[in-house]
């Protein structure tokens, strides 16, 4: 729950230091006093867009703080996912304005991203103004009330997980079809494709042959003029380098006896004589091998001018490339060929993914039927109190399309007379009606979902007297069990029965008009019901009326 609230520098307000308790609180002040103003400050912690403007003429910085106590709620799992350090009994929540225009957000003094701020606001208060009646008319809105009641978290969540696979399978479906037909629309082209590349008799690795013969062949005129140069020098004739070398070796073997270094130079030699015997021979073998024959590299040029227009006119760099666009044909057209087999494969496995994605729609409707039964009876159980007597409200649930929420039409129907029929409640239900079936189902729904903290911003527009004051018996009813309820409103029969009561109010000081809010104590509260009551000059008549609504709290 929300326990201390403290503003500076926002619009009127120069500073505002303030405590909440659990229970049920309301807050009071004239029209233009500055209630919408704590409200919005609240409204910038929970995440909401902020403006420069906003911050008080002449001040350099708004700072926004709220203090909460989180002890009865589980949320840990919230702050060991983001890495912030929490402490449940006392969790703070701090906004940051500047007026340069930017804005900072910290949770437990921890800077984070505004949308983290938001995520947890969401979890922190929820704050029902005038305008969210206007969500009543909203089916999506009212799926959800119907969902939160039902309790069917868990169901909607293994349902949305089979439409999910139903989505994912439709789409393959689609996708294969729309490639069937643009296949069949092009199968001449892809079959002439494939024709040309499979006669081309494409292997991996040729072009790197044929490019080497080529480059072989286009100078082998010099490679046997090379090698008969080299042959002659090392074998030719008696002045060949073999021969000397050898003839050397003889001359240094005759002399080892008698002269032993000769014996280390001659095994040298003799060495290498026995290598460059060896390449002679190699040299020797080569030149004769070496035949130049044109036609052979015409051949070879031929193919390699194939290869290269196939590659061009593919847009590729490789004979690799072009085998896969082969492949990928081959692929294609067998699709083609066998597209019947495939679309009764893919429609199979939708139909077996839809069949199952139904069964968990099923299962969700009957808990959104057995729900909306017992939303209909509580809802009139708590609409007859509030003024309507023969008040009707039922919940239509109507199967629908497969959607992301089940296959579910939700509609909210209403009349509060015999005469009338029923009808959709935001066509036929007044502003007053409207504001009660929500407070209703915000009673419904804040037993289901413990939040800490509800905030109702003149939810009792339209209505008075006694039922007013049914009204605040159920926000008073809301607020118990450790929840806190805190509404902000002009009625005396709401204020009445409060458990604590604050005023806004503001003053002309020296520095402009600025804002207060202050927690009343006993004769201040009769005082600020009494003019209520009355206005502006407080009658004796007042004063007791207000002591009377008082008692009616106790």
């Amino acid at each position: 729950m929300l326990k201390k609230l403290y503003i500076k520098n926002f619009t009127l307000i120069s500073e505002l230091d303030i405590e909440f308790s659990e229970g049920f609180s309301v807050i009071t002040g004239e029209t233009g006093a500055g209630k919408s103003i704590v409200l919005g400050a609240i409204g910038l912690l929970l995440g909401q867009r902020a403006d420069s403007k906003s911050i008080k003429q002449g001040a350099e910085k708004c700072v926004i703080e709220a203090h909460f106590d989180l002890s009865r709620y589980p949320m840990t799992d919230f702050f060991n996912e983001n890495d912030i350090e929490q402490d449940a009994a006392d969790t703070i929540v701090r906004r940051e304005l500047m007026a340069s225009g930017k804005s900072r957000a910290f949770i437990n003094d921890t800077p984070v991203p505004l949308a983290l701020l938001k995520e947890l606001g969401e979890q922190l208060v929820d704050v029902h103004s005038q305008h969210q009646n206007l969500l009543l008319g909203k089916q999506d809105f009212q799926l959800n009330v119907v969902d939160i009641l039902a309790q069917d978290t868990k169901q909607l969540e293994l349902y949305r997980q089979s439409f999910t696979l139903y989505q994912q399978a439709k789409r393959r479906l689609a996708e294969l079809k729309d490639s069937i037909e643009r296949n069949r629309q092009n199968q001449d082209f892809l079959q002439f494709q494939f024709d040309e590349l499979a006669n081309a008799r494409l292997a991996e690795g040729e072009q790197e042959e044929l490019e080497r013969r080529s480059e072989t062949m286009s100078h082998s005129e010099d490679i046997k003029t090379a090698l008969y140069e080299a042959d002659h020098a090392l074998s030719g004739d008696e002045n060949g380098i073999v021969s000397q070398l050898k003839t050397a070796v003889g001359a240094l073997s005759g002399i080892a006896k008698v002269f032993p270094q000769a014996a280390e130079l001659t095994a040298r030699l003799d060495s290498s004589y026995i290598e460059l015997k060896d390449v002679s021979q190699e040299v020797g073998s080569l030149l004769e091998d070496i035949d130049f024959d044109p036609s052979e590299l015409d051949a070879v040029n031929a193919r390699l001018d194939k290869l290269y227009d196939l590659q061009k006119k593919y847009r590729v760099e490789t004979v690799e490339a072009l085998l896969a666009i082969k492949a990928d044909l081959e692929q294609k057209l067998s699709t083609i060929e066998n597209s019947d087999e495939a679309l009764a494969e893919q429609e199979a496995e939708l139909e077996a993914v839809r069949t199952k994605c139904c069964q968990q729609a099923d299962v969700l409707t009957n808990l959104r039927q057995q729900a909306a039964r017992q939303i209909e009876q509580e809802m009139r159980q708590r609409l007859v109190p509030l003024g309507m007597p023969n008040v009707r409200f039922e919940i239509a649930v109507t199967k629908s399309e497969l959607s992301h929420n089940g296959q579910d039409s939700v509609s909210f129907l209403f009349s509060a007379n015999t005469s009338t029929s029923l009808q959709p409640v935001s066509q036929v239900a007044s502003g007053g009606e409207i504001a009660r079936v929500m407070l209703a189902l915000k009673a419904m729904i804040s037993g289901a979902v413990k939040l800490p903290t509800i905030i109702f911003d003149e939810i009792d527009t339209g209505v008075s007297g006694k039922i007013a004051e049914q009204m605040a018996q159920i926000m008073h009813e809301m607020g118990a069990g450790g929840r806190q309820v805190i509404s902000i409103t002009h009625l005396p029969q709401i204020a009445a029965l409060g458990s604590h009561h604050y005023k806004v109010y503001k003053e002309e000081t020296s520095q402009g008009t600025t804002s207060y809010m202050q927690q009343l104590k006993p004769d201040e509260r009769v005082r600020e019901i009494a003019q209520m009551l009355s206005g502006s000059d407080v009658s004796d008549a007042a004063i007791e009326n207000a002591k009377q609504l008082l008692k009616v709290k106790q």
